[in-house]
């Protein structure tokens, strides 16, 4: 079998084309620029070309049986269009996945929620190799102990970063669900919050077994999954022997222990949590790129909350004075939305510089938000001001550094890039 995966370098394409690779597949594929799981495709000997998409590379290999594509890409994308002139299957990632999961007789185990996900999969990806849990993977980020997505023969599950955006979670039947945290995201896709909250619903009923996070990651009632007689667990509280920095990383912790205790009812307890006290961390969520400075991929009010805490402790821990932070908003359209949300997200920071939104997938008729627009509303409005990335705010991080503060990122877009050639 042979496919062809569109937008391949990126975190959301690249480790299922590893994975796919792994159980025998040939794959080849294209992308507009060079993603972040590029190198690893190099590594693996997987053909592919960065360049302008025009169909002339996949004009090379009509003979793949699959077109897979990233949602980025348009309807009318010239790679698209010519896979259905010649009738190639085409499908977005989730359609193939599933085959997958069937072909290989995988139990999925997918983690899902408005955040917390990339660090509980990757969470339970660590703990799984350590643990020596005969599990592939495929999870959205860079791994400092792992490629991103993987599959060896004999293999019993597959660990799914289960992405709810252009409802990608509800093309599967996971023998279990973890539900981190659930706040309206995505608004683009879902009009409404009970849209969202009705996916998550459809996601959980289509499960075998469900773990919730907390119980503010539950729904109201549970009754719909106990008429299905699908078991349940609601975490109450996180467990007291896990010792990672940051609240949020330890009900992660939390939720990836009692997920891995079903995985393998024979692991002791305290050996699980021995080895997830041991999670070095993962690309982008609270990375550290050197002594001070850190870079998120925090975009949401609720995350940017848990990542400030995150932030407080590491401050307190290595003596730093204070935090400063550097925030990148991601698409006007989630902007409209989720604006209320950042009135008191920053508290506990030092200083904040407000970057203009990172424009994608936009809705032409809203007016576009500028950083005046979101400090006037903040409870702690004196220590932010706007800023852009340029020599002024370079200058000024490089004195907060030298002052001894931590410096704190938090992008979902180009400011990440930005943010390692200032300090290369």
């Amino acid at each position: 079998m042979k496919i062809y995966i569109s937008g391949i370098s990126g975190t959301g394409m690249g480790p299922l084309a590893e994975m796919a690779k792994d159980a025998g597949i040939t794959v080849v594929g294209s992308d507009k620029q060079r993603g972040a799981i590029a190198e690893e495709l190099e590594a693996a000997n997987i053909d592919f070309e960065i360049g302008s998409q025009d169909g002339s590379f996949l004009e090379k290999h009509l003979d793949a049986d699959w077109f897979v594509y990233t949602s980025a890409l348009p309807e009318n994308h010239p790679e698209l269009a010519l896979a259905k002139e010649k009738g190639i299957k085409t499908s977005k990632r989730d359609e193939f996945i599933a085959f997958l999961v069937k072909k290989l007789n995988l139990k999925m185990v997918a983690v899902a929620g408005t955040h917390g996900k990339t660090t509980t999969t990757s969470m339970l990806i660590w703990a799984s190799k350590e643990l020596k849990i005969k599990a592939s993977y495929l999870v959205g980020t860079t791994l400092n102990f792992a490629k991103s997505g993987k599959y060896s023969e004999n293999d019993e599950f597959l660990i799914y970063e289960a992405d709810e955006y252009d409802r990608n979670f509800l093309s599967f039947n996971p023998w279990l669900s973890l539900i981190t945290f659930v706040s309206y995201d995505h608004p683009d896709i879902y009009p409404t919050e009970r849209d969202y909250k009705d996916a998550f619903k459809a996601f959980e009923e289509k499960s075998e077994n469900v773990i919730f996070g907390s119980p503010s990651a539950a729904p109201d009632s549970l009754e719909y999954l106990t008429e299905k007689n699908i078991p349940t667990k609601v975490i109450i509280d996180t467990n007291s022997e896990i010792t990672l920095a940051g609240k949020a990383r330890r009900e992660d912790a939390t939720l990836a222990l009692n997920a891995l205790k079903k995985m393998n009812p024979e692991l002791g307890e305290a050996e699980i949590i021995k080895v997830l006290n041991s999670f070095p961390g993962v690309g982008r969520r609270f990375e550290k790129l050197e002594d001070g400075i850190y870079s998120d991929y925090g975009h949401h009010p609720e995350e940017i909350k848990a990542t400030v805490e995150l932030a407080k402790e590491e401050a307190e821990r290595t003596g730093k004075r204070g935090i400063i932070a550097l925030y990148e908003p991601h698409q006007n359209t989630r902007q409209h939305e989720v604006k209320d949300g950042y009135k008191n997200a920053f508290l506990g920071v030092d200083k904040l510089f407000w970057l203009p939104t990172y424009l994608t997938r936009e809705n032409p008729d809203l007016e576009i938000l500028k950083p005046e627009d979101f400090i006037a509303d903040l409870e702690n409005k004196e220590n932010a001001e706007p800023a852009n990335l340029n020599n002024e705010l370079t200058e000024k991080i490089k004195k907060y550094q030298e002052e001894n503060y931590l410096i704190l990122l938090m992008t979902a877009g180009p400011a990440d890039e930005w943010l390692r050639n200032v300090i290369k």
